[in-house]
């Protein structure tokens, strides 16, 4: 009877442990052909319902990225932003609904990506991602990659703190006091502003001289929105004596009270210590949805 008992118990083992390994086989065989074809194919259009949860989750600093939209919407990046890609899965395995992927990336960074201009040089790197599944669809991922790397092959250093940064740095904390004498003391005379398209005050692009960016941009600004404020500010030595600043816009519009809570990056260019010219990136979308409201 015992004998017969114990098979009973194998039996049931084999049984959910068969079906355990076909559960991951399959989330791998679906996880892997997504990615395939939404990279290498540049396939964003696979990011929807069908392949990733409703809240699908990129866990990243200083925030995740949450839902479809905003997933497909960073990883367009990859897209727009490089070309002769190549990737690769080299390894994948997991237990359950959790995956953990080992893969290689290679492009041509030859489109805007996340605001920095195409430089036209090669990245190649490995890393690995973590990944939850929930009921066949992509629920979660979190990378692991050298950042420091990454940035050295796209040209930009953020150990350095040379003096461009330190002029950059500088004028956001004058304009975050108000002091416009200040900001007008580092631009150059000749200084050429570009808003980026679409973006409300883009209209006058581009802006010649300092005094037509306080007229069309600050003056603006300050008349239509309440506590502008720039957070989760980075700063990045490029070469060319370009600084790069990523961070998020946070104001309050005042003829409907929604808030505005916007990515973007600024793009400084400057010659002997001066401004010469700036560009900006931003999710003009995302303002134009907030000031309908």
């Amino acid at each position: 009877m015992k004998s017969i008992s114990t098979l009973f118990i194998m039996t049931i083992f084999i049984f959910f442990s068969s079906c355990q390994d076909a559960k991951v086989e399959k989330n791998i065989s679906m996880y892997s052909e997504t990615w395939d074809q939404i990279i290498n194919d540049a396939n964003l259009d696979l990011i929807n319902a069908d392949n990733f949860t409703e809240d699908i989750t990129l866990v990243s600093s200083p925030e995740n990225v949450v839902g479809i939209e905003a997933f497909k919407a960073y990883y367009s990046n990859f897209i727009t932003g490089f070309s002769d890609v190549s990737f690769s899965i080299k390894n994948v395995f997991g237990q359950g609904d959790d995956l953990v992927k080992h893969w290689h990336y290679k492009g041509t960074h030859s489109g805007n990506f996340f605001g920095i201009p195409a430089t036209g040089k090669t990245v190649d790197l490995e890393g690995v991602t973590l990944v939850k599944m929930k009921e066949g669809k992509i629920a979660q991922e979190q990378d692991f990659m050298d950042n420091l790397l990454f940035m050295q092959q796209l040209g930009i250093d953020p150990l350095l703190n040379p003096g461009n940064v330190i002029t950059i740095r500088t004028v956001y904390e004058n304009f975050a006091k108000g002091d416009i004498e200040a900001l007008g003391a580092v631009m150059d005379e000749q200084l050429v502003w570009n808003e980026a398209e679409n973006f409300p005050y883009a209209d006058r692009n581009p802006y010649n001289g300092f005094n037509a960016v306080v007229e069309g941009v600050f003056t603006r600004i300050m008349n239509e929105w309440d506590n502008w404020t720039l957070k989760d500010m980075e700063f990045y030595e490029m070469t060319n004596n370009q600084v790069l600043m990523t961070g998020r816009y946070h104001a309050k519009y005042k003829k409907n009270g929604a808030s505005l809570n916007l990515q973007m990056a600024h793009l400084w260019t400057l010659k002997d210590g001066k401004i010469i010219a700036f560009q900006q990136f931003a999710d003009t979308k995302g303002i134009a949805d907030v000031m309908a409201k």
